[in-house]
């Protein structure tokens, strides 16, 4: 009889039950998410880690003048923006002043509140030049707002070296003071970040994110013991909850625990959808991670010998063009999206607006005739004006028919607007309403939204 082979007389052993191998290869089954929406502590495990960077706004936009910080000062509300405060110091957060808050408020609690004009380009470079180092540790990175993303990081745990390992990488990567949480869900692991230091991260159920977790504790139940006695204010972390916290402070819920001890139809009734997303993530849930996708930088900035505005500035954007257009690194694509932005006068900031193109373009006349628009809403004239890509479209090489049939050209229209509210919105900016259960007495159950999808197959 022929010797068996060795690989399988060392499966038969049971060496990977006991510890002293690596665990046989199991395929995922076919149709299985890659992400689940509410973390599995069973078969894999599934860990979030938050990396907040305090104040990142309100640093950059004080530059060298560190010592406001140790004054109540508060980012001023962008030029055509809701007047809104941004950022605040720890000086004005003892006052009661915090991010988003109404200026006319802000200020009648904080009469010496100083304003600092906000620098959003400035915050854009910088941010994606520490988005950048921090996916080079293998991070998948979904970035929430400036100073706050997120990653998995079961993946890179062996990477590595384990939790620790993922964490010491990615402050040796960013070179910057940043504070880690790690949790099994990404509301959790920013509320972990909120406590943690910058030496000593938060971990949510230290024992339970290794793999040797207890028993019946799934990582659902971990995130809401952990989120229980924290205050309500959290929500805040979530652009559209950011007015729930004072009229759930004002009907006496105080802490999230408080929260998800409430019955989900009356929070329905009361809130609506923003209710239910509360009620969620105070219970350890969340949505899945959405990693921003690999893409290539590409910018072009040109410095204005004197203060320009009106005609002249739209002769510079068109230097400005033609100069991004003749750059190798387009090799030939056009343009999807692009974000212009100036540098003001006698210290007034940045200006930044991202605009997305009707379709794909890589011609000068057409960019500059779009763009133009964009450069009446300056608020005062510039010293530098700078162009960026965010977004690629198709080669140039398109050749349009000598005969096109109106239909297909319509259908063909329609997908363009839907990509470009796609790219301006999110990929939920377009929905279809699909019914489900006509005859139902339940609202919810009569129809679903699903993403659309055109005639001639799904929109890109």
């Amino acid at each position: 009889m022929a010797p068996r082979p060795r690989a399988a007389t060392v499966q038969a052993t049971g060496r990977h039950r006991s510890g002293h191998g690596p665990p046989p290869f199991r395929p995922r089954a076919a149709g299985r998410p890659a992400v689940d929406s509410t973390p599995s502590w069973g078969e894999h495990t599934f860990v979030i880690v938050c990396v907040l960077i305090p104040r990142l706004s309100l640093a950059t936009a004080v530059g060298d003048r560190a010592e406001l910080l140790a004054l109540p000062v508060a980012l001023a509300p962008e030029p055509g923006a809701p007047q809104r405060v941004g950022e605040v110091s720890p000086a004005a957060e003892a006052f009661g002043i915090h991010p988003g808050m109404r200026l006319g408020e802000a200020l009648a609690r904080c009469p010496r509140l100083g304003l600092v004009p906000p620098d959003p380009a400035g915050v854009a470079d910088r941010w994606e030049r520490l988005l950048v180092r921090l996916e080079s540790i293998g991070a998948a990175v979904e970035p929430e707002r400036p100073g706050l993303a997120c990653f998995d990081a079961s993946g890179l745990e062996r990477l590595h070296g384990g939790l620790e390992g993922v964490l010491d990488a990615a402050r040796r990567a960013l070179r910057t003071p940043a504070r880690f949480g790690a949790a099994p869900s990404r509301f959790a692991a920013v509320a972990a970040a909120t406590k943690a230091r910058v030496r000593r991260p938060e971990i949510v159920g230290r024992g339970g994110l290794r793999r040797g977790a207890a028993p019946g504790r799934d990582g659902r139940a971990l995130a809401r013991d952990y989120l229980a006695a924290l205050p309500v204010a959290l929500l805040r972390a979530r652009p559209e909850l950011a007015e729930l916290p004072q009229t759930l402070e004002r009907l006496g819920i105080t802490t999230l625990g408080e929260l998800a001890a409430l019955p989900p139809a009356a929070l329905a009734d009361r809130f609506g959808r923003l209710g239910l997303i509360a009620h969620e993530l105070a219970r350890g849930g969340d949505t899945r991670l959405a990693p921003r996708p690999a893409s290539e930088r590409l910018h072009e900035s040109l410095e204005l010998p004197e203060s320009m505005s009106g005609v002249q500035l739209e002769r510079a954007l068109g230097l400005v063009i033609d100069r991004l257009l003749a750059r190798r690194e387009r090799r030939g694509r056009t343009l999807r999206a692009v974000v212009v932005s100036a540098a003001l006068v006698e210290g007034g900031g940045t200006w930044r607006r991202r605009v997305v193109f009707r379709e794909a373009l890589c011609d000068a006349a057409r960019m500059r005739l779009a763009l133009a628009h964009s450069l009446t809403q300056l608020p005062a004239p510039a010293e530098r004006l700078a162009l960026e890509v965010v977004r690629f479209g198709p080669p140039a090489s398109a050749q349009l028919a000598l005969l096109e049939d109106p239909a297909a050209a319509r259908i063909a229209r329609l997908r363009q607007a839907i990509e470009q509210a796609r790219i301006a919105a999110g990929p939920e900016a377009a929905m279809r309403v699909l019914e489900v259960d006509p005859g139902s007495r339940i609202p919810e159950r009569r129809a679903v939204l699903t993403p659309f999808e055109g005639p001639a197959g799904p929109v890109p």
